[in-house]
């Protein structure tokens, strides 16, 4: 598809799918806090005198399973108030106490356990909300909404307050204490904020709200109701702190690779003490400052197996960075990516291709990091982040000459990230960003050294909008612009050149040659989305999107690909009440194409999703996609453009309903491509609580396929056609075998013993090679099977002319095992103890070439390292 037929057809989805009128929230109900003398005491007795002078509210409704009608059982909820903190009491009525259910989850879930939600929009901006959540068996959640969405959560809003639960005969009863210091609001004699009441009730499946968001709407804070009479009530100034003691002792086990070196098994002892704290600014910006920042009770990533060229990406777990994170995320690129900071060495792939052996830390070092965030009662967020890594070293060693040696990987680095948005009213905002990162390149004294591969200073800005539009915020149009600057060596831009990002050594294309002589790179993106997002049925989403060759933010974000022009259209029909055979039922149909700059169209997908909910809750979701044959300018790794085969995808899941104590899951997906590409996935994921207390779930997984054509190397010395190089490709037939294991027990609601352990194989062989027979082809033009040989990790190839070559094996074998073992106690509010076992075990050399039965047993004896830690972190808070 040329680009210029795309505003055709987004006139005429736009007029094909007219809307019908959205519903409003109507008048705001309303339930008062009472200010007390004396606060109650938190132990679930609602007997105090406070709760005696309280209005309790009631009159819930059904959202499932009968929007609407009046909840089947009776929910009573009050307010009280003294100087610090907001107390909540509830009653939650039965008519049979004994199908409560009160199973013990970890902390921030809820999983099955019957629950009380009380979501508070402070601001009173019908935008923004805070979540406190707490189970019948005294289980403690709670999440920030930065959007007006239900379903939009983030988890990384961590506050410090209290909950106690107590069973009854009629029920059971919740109080809670929420101090006013870990809240955000404007200051103001008389507090005004929106307020909705949720209970679930897994055994029935249904689920109570006071104010019912209806479920073709989407919408959450902008319906709420309201919580008054706060009164004398200013935001905090407060102080917290946060420090710690640590230590860890690794021992690793197992042989290198050659018996008898420098780096045979070792073991390490280490101590550390840092810091957190917390500092108000104002009425409304907090300071949050991190020292020394220990991570070692966090699991681990999955093991994963990449053979593209582009980079895994994986989720933040660090709670300095992941609380708040919402005040650095806008619309359109991801600018900033904070595992970025401290991670992994950038280079130490590249050094671990040319050395014999490598000994490297596993992140930079993070010396300090602070951020300022909060927001202001004019509706303007800020966020801003600042941090400091040091240098990175790796020990090398030459197994043939004995040679030691050390390399500089990273240099130190500062980073900075600022971000504002403003909200202007109705949902609607307008946002900026900034980003710099500075590394200290300076050649005296250094050594052999890789960080000059690097660029010495990178910087990035964007800007975006997001309107609601219509009634009840029934559209939404979303914009953004912004562009990148990076400076460095000479090779560190000819890196970034030639990097997967953007290839611009392909020898078939003009309008991006390498320079070998650039000191900078420089570019831009703009994009925009118009979408409908509720409605009774239908819903639309019309999407574009650019990304110039030169835009580079990969410093401190996140980017794949640039030289991008992106197309996106999709239609969907749902319907939340179908009639009696289903509860819910939606399907999709949508089209995507890519072009690069130079007009090439490099993927096209059309792709049709139907999902349904059945009566008893269960769910189902379907999707193929077709994907027509393209010319893919990445396939060669910087080579001529190569032709994508057509084919098919196809993804079925079906689950158990969410209210289930033993919760399954189960998700497939094969293909087949006309170039030879074909196989299935299979995963699987089941949850069983045996007893209240005891959680255990695992998650198996199991692939087969062939990936043909797969990159194998490029070498020179090809046919002209190729422009003088081979481009290697063969068949690569995967298998790989994991399972996510976890076991937790609850002692109480503070004290837990949580496992997680992944083991994890994959093999691939290669076969049926040969080489790019011509640009814009997919035709290979095959070698000799009897002439392929193996030998010391090279593969031998002999091409239709008779000349042989040699290339690194592609073959491998993986064995991996992560686990933790963690003990987390909070013994007081905000203050905890954790005693971690973590073990990082894996072999890349197994024997043979495929998986073998017990391959995942296997894993557990694989060489690699235990790290037993100790940490105890205390929460002061200064008023």
């Amino acid at each position: 598809m040329h680009p210029r037929v795309v505003p055709l057809i987004l006139c005429m989805l736009l007029l094909g799918a007219a809307p019908a009128h959205a519903q409003v929230p109507g008048p705001r109900r309303s339930v008062t806090a009472v200010r007390v003398e004396q606060p109650p005491v938190l132990d679930g007795v609602l007997d105090d005198a406070a709760w005696g002078q309280a209005t309790f509210t009631t009159d819930f409704l059904q959202k499932e399973p009968d929007q609407g009608l009046p909840a089947t059982l009776r929910t009573e909820v009050a307010f009280v108030y003294d100087g610090d903190a907001l107390y909540v009491g509830a009653r939650m009525f039965s008519d049979s106490p004994a199908d409560i259910e009160t199973v013990m989850t970890r902390r921030d879930e809820s999983g099955v356990a019957e629950r009380l939600i009380l979501s508070f929009d402070t601001w009173n901006d019908r935008r923004t909300a805070y979540s406190f959540a707490v189970t019948a068996a005294g289980q403690r959640v709670d999440w920030f909404h930065p959007v007006d969405s239900e379903y939009e959560r983030d988890f990384s809003f961590n506050p410090v307050w209290e909950a106690r639960t107590r069973l009854t005969g009629e029920g059971w009863v919740a109080e809670l204490r929420i101090p006013f210091s870990q809240l955000r609001f404007n200051d103001g004699d008389e507090q005004v904020w929106g307020l909705n009441l949720n209970r679930y009730i897994p055994r029935r499946n249904e689920d109570d709200f006071w104010v019912v968001v209806p479920r073709h709407v989407t919408g959450w804070s902008s319906w709420f109701g309201e919580l008054t009479g706060v009164r004398g009530v200013r935001p905090s100034r407060r102080l917290e702190l946060l420090p710690y003691v640590a230590g860890d002792w690794q021992v690793n086990a197992g042989q290198n690779p050659r018996a008898g070196t420098p780096y045979d098994a070792r073991r390490d002892w280490a101590g550390r003490v840092g810091g957190d704290a917390k500092v108000g600014l104002g009425p409304n910006l907090t300071l949050d400052a991190t020292v020394n920042p220990d991570f070692g009770q966090l699991e681990a990533d999955p093991a994963v197996v990449n053979l593209t060229a582009f980079e895994t990406f994986f989720e933040e777990r660090r709670p300095f960075f992941t609380e708040g994170s919402q005040l650095f995320t806008g619309n359109g690129p991801t600018y900033f990516y904070s595992r970025r900071v401290g991670a992994s060495p950038r280079l130490l792939a590249d050094l671990q291709a040319q050395r014999d052996y490598v000994e490297a830390p596993r992140a930079s070092t993070l010396w300090g990091a602070g951020k300022l965030t909060g927001r202001l009662a004019s509706g303007l967020s800020v966020g801003a982040l600042a941090a400091v890594t040091g240098h990175s070293y790796a020990d090398v060693y030459d197994f043939d000459t004995a040679a030691e040696g050390r390399v500089k990987l990273e240099p130190f680095t500062g980073y900075g990230v600022v971000r504002v948005q403003q909200e202007l009213g109705e949902g609607s905002v307008v946002g900026a960003m900034v980003t710099g990162v500075h590394r200290a390149l300076t050649p005296q004294g250094l050594g052999e050294s890789l960080a000059f591969n690097l660029p010495q200073q990178a910087y990035t800005a964007g800007a975006d909008a997001s309107f609601r539009l219509g009634a009840g915020g029934e559209y939404v149009l979303t914009a953004y612009a912004g562009g990148s600057y990076v400076s460095g060596t000479r090779e560190a831009m000819v890196r970034l050149q030639r990097s997967s990002a953007r290839y611009y050594q392909r020898p078939d294309q003009t309008y991006a040659r390498l320079n070998p002589e650039a000191t900078s790179l420089s570019g831009y993106t703009a994009g925009a989305v118009l979408e409908r997002v509720s409605g009774r049925n239908w819903l639309w989403r019309v999407r574009g999107f650019a990304e110039s060759p030169g835009f580079e933010i990969n410093d401190v974000g996140r980017l794949q690909s640039a030289d991008d022009l992106d197309a996106e259209l999709s239609l969907t029909y749902r319907d939340t009440d179908p009639g009696r055979w289903l509860r819910g039922l939606e399907a999709t149909l949508a089209l995507y194409n890519d072009w690069n700059y130079g007009g090439v169209r490099q993927s096209t997908s059309v792709s049709s999703t139907v999902s349904v909910t059945f009566p008893n809750f269960w769910t189902a979701e379907v999707t193929t996609t077709y994907l027509p044959r393209a010319l893919s300018d990445g396939l060669t790794r910087g080579g001529p453009l190569m032709q994508t085969g057509q084919g098919v995808d196809l993804i079925a899941e079906v689950s158990n309903a969410f209210s289930a104590t033993t919760r399954w899951s189960l998700e497939t997906k094969t293909w087949r491509y006309e170039t030879g590409s074909h196989g299935f996935t299979l995963e699987g994921k089941l949850g069983v609580q045996p007893t209240r207390r005891l959680r255990l779930s695992v998650e198996p997984g199991v692939s087969r396929y062939t990936e043909e054509p797969q990159y194998v190397a490029t070498v020179s010395g090809g046919r002209a056609e190729t422009y003088g190089q081979r481009y290697v490709f063969g068949a690569v037939e995967r298998q790989e075998l994991f399972a996510r294991l976890r076991a937790d027990f609850f002692v109480t609601p503070d004290l837990s013993v949580e496992l997680y352990a992944e083991p994890f194989a994959s093999s691939g062989s290669y076969s049926r090679f040969g080489e790019l027979f011509q640009p814009r082809g997919r035709a290979l033009l095959r070698y000799d099977e009897a002439s392929v040989t193996r030998a010391d990790g090279k593969l031998r190839l002999v091409a239709p002319s008779g000349e042989a070559f040699e290339v690194d094996d592609p073959d491998f074998n993986l064995r991996s095992l992560r686990s933790n073992l963690v003990v987390r106690w909070e013994f007081r509010p905000g203050s905890t103890l954790f005693v971690v076992w973590q073990q990082d075990r894996s072999n890349n050399r197994a024997l043979g070439r495929v998986l073998e039965p017990d391959a995942l047993g296997n894993s557990f004896s694989a060489p690699g390292s235990h790290t037993f830690a100790l940490k105890l972190a205390w929460w002061l808070p200064v008023k």
